[in-house]
């Protein structure tokens, strides 16, 4: 649901962009303070360090005009009626783009998947030429040592690759689904992880060399500079954009890329619930408007349930829901179930096999070995290491929220990792026989698991195969 509230605010931002002069530029508009600090006119350190309680321009606008952020989460406050509009028209394009399927999807994803690089193109063009590009990049290659020692930055970068790969969330298994039986999905993984982890790079320095501009201009460390989360996308960037020549071109370009990979996230996380629904219930949703309708229900309730995000006080929410519905922990959690169920029930040598008779491809014996031990280990530890070194929700590190609210993000967090435990519960309290053969039986693949081409006893024969070859070797 969150991906919808980043959407709706980078549409308003767009919108803003087509105006004269940017919004966020100045000073002189109705809804900044005293306090506010326009850099365009105030570039050196000298006049910097006597403006110690002073808010940028960018966070003005950010703050007071597109959130107007209530006082805490307490607050809710009114209904901003701009967001309310943008995040209709997100769910309405949402809507119409995914309502028949992949099929409808996959013409969409053409332009929205790969329009997004011509600007980032553009925008690591205009950012690498901009004075002090390379103060940021320096800034982004060079690693402080220290900080490699602190266990914290391994756990983000490990949440992120989850959630940069849509590991454990099952992105990857629904449009797999939709492959042919012989498609080289060996193949396919390779490329998905040379691509994105290429995109992030190269993303990398088009952010990093615009934050070594702003450095640059306001006479700060960059440091100071770089922000993280929403401060990124509409406080940072923005702020920069202003500071450059043809800001409102450079702005249209950037809210337009944030859109448009927004959507893609958005169309994929719809079509997991869609086709997950529709291949419980076959019989009864594959027929002719069942779809529609579905999809048509599923975004009302997701509507409706954002409504409170869209408030005074909805950015409170909103990070709370962000912080602990969809946190790396979380995902973690569901990643050692995966890989256990994967591996141990499933069976790793099966699956080694089932790939073989797919792809024609014998996967290296390395691949087993993360089935087995590597993938549960470390995600199991990560995700120990992140209870260990917990730490409460602040907003903009000042505001701490009240006892209940952190109840309420617990809850949030625990709704979303303890269905698959209790379901497994479940069926061992509702199965047939004594506990042992409960076990025993829920513990086995699924008898209608079987490959479509070859069967059973051609994968057993493959699998015989690679067990002789790996003693021939050893």
């Amino acid at each position: 649901m969150t991906y919808i509230i980043i959407l709706s605010w980078a549409l308003l931002y767009l919108v803003f962009s087509f105006s004269p002069q940017l919004p966020w530029a100045t000073c002189n508009n109705y809804w900044n303070t005293d306090d506010c600090l326009d850099f365009s006119t105030i570039n050196t350190t000298a006049q910097l360090t006597n403006q110690t309680l002073t808010t940028s321009a960018a966070t003005e606008f950010w703050e007071r005009r597109v959130l107007a952020i209530s006082g805490g989460i307490e607050e809710i406050g009114s209904m901003r009626w701009e967001i309310l509009l943008c995040v209709i028209v997100m769910w309405i394009t949402c809507y119409f783009c995914i309502w028949k399927g992949v099929k409808s999807t996959g013409k969409v994803v053409y332009f929205t998947a790969t329009f997004p690089y011509v600007m980032l193109l553009i925008l690591l063009i205009r950012g690498l030429s901009l004075p002090g590009a390379l103060q940021g990049v320096v800034f982004y290659l060079l690693p402080e040592p220290s900080r490699l020692l602190d266990p914290q930055v391994w756990m983000e970068a490990g949440a992120q690759i989850f959630f940069s790969y849509s590991v454990g969330v099952g992105s990857l298994m629904v449009l797999g689904s939709y492959n042919p039986y012989n498609n080289n999905c060996y193949k396919d993984c390779l490329w998905l992880c040379l691509l994105n982890s290429g995109t992030s790079v190269v993303a990398g320095f088009a952010v990093f060399s615009v934050l070594g501009f702003m450095s640059h201009e306001q006479g700060i460390p960059i440091t100071e500079v770089a922000e993280s989360g929403p401060g990124l996308a509409f406080i940072a960037y923005p702020q920069a954009v202003a500071m450059m020549p043809l800001p409102q071109l450079w702005s249209i370009c950037f809210f337009v890329m944030l859109i448009l990979l927004g959507l893609d996230t958005q169309f994929v996380a719809m079509e997991v619930v869609m086709t997950t629904i529709i291949d419980m219930f076959p019989t009864t949703m594959r027929r002719a408007g069942r779809r529609e309708r579905l999809l048509l229900v599923f975004c009302l309730v997701c509507f409706f349930s954002q409504l409170v995000m869209l408030t005074e006080g909805g950015m409170y929410t909103f990070q709370l829901f962000d912080y602990y519905a969809c946190n790396g922990a979380c995902i973690l959690f569901m990643c050692v179930f995966e890989t256990l169920a994967l591996a141990w029930l499933f069976g790793a040598e099966r699956l080694h096999g089932i790939i073989k008779d797919m792809t024609g491809v014998r996967v290296n014996p390395f691949f087993k070995i993360c089935w087995l031990y590597l993938t549960p280990l470390v995600s199991l530890t990560t995700f120990i290491c992140s209870l260990v070194w917990y730490q409460p929700l602040t907003f903009n590190r000042w505001y701490v929220y009240p006892a209940w609210a952190y109840v309420l993000g617990w809850v949030l967090a625990v709704s979303s990792i303890l269905l698959v435990p209790g379901l497994a519960l479940y069926k061992v309290a509702t199965g047939t026989g004594n506990l042992s053969q409960r076990l025993h039986h829920l513990c086995q693949p699924d008898p209608s698991c079987t490959l479509p081409q070859k069967g059973e006893t051609e994968l057993q024969h493959i699998v015989g195969e690679d067990q002789q070859q790996q003693l021939a070797v050893s």
